[in-house]
This record gives C-alpha cells, sequence and structure tokens, in this order.
C-alpha cells in the first residue's frame, strides 16, 4: 500500500484531469458546431427534394 500522500495526489490529478476533459469536450462542441450546422442545412435540402420516401414516394410504389 502506498503512503498516504498518495491517495490525496491520485485524487488531485484525477480532478485535474476531468477538469482537462470537460474543457476538451467544450472546445471540441465549439468546434464542431459549424459543422453540424452546415450537415443540417445540407440535410434538410436533400430532404426537399422527394427522396426522403415520404408521403409522395409510398403513393408511387403502390
Amino acid at each position: 500500500m502506498g503512503a498516504p500522500g498518495d491517495e490525496r495526489e491520485n485524487l488531485m490529478f484525477r480532478a485535474i484531469a476531468d477538469v482537462l476533459r470537460q474543457i476538451v469536450g467544450a472546445i471540441a462542441t465549439v468546434v464542431t458546431l459549424p459543422f453540424r450546422a452546415l450537415a443540417r442545412l445540407f440535410g434538410g435540402a436533400s430532404r426537399s427534394t422527394g427522396r426522403s420516401g415520404g408521403r409522395a414516394g409510398r403513393a408511387r410504389r403502390v
């Protein structure tokens, strides 16, 4: 078993790692937001062309 100070150091490093993980997650969210917006924009445009298999698509397959 380690010295009593080792457990405190482990908790400190774990807390620092958690904070860094949250910061990196926030940065990743901010970086991916424009790409998500573009994907939604172009995804919405492709759905409006009638290729999504909506009501009209089902009516043709009778």
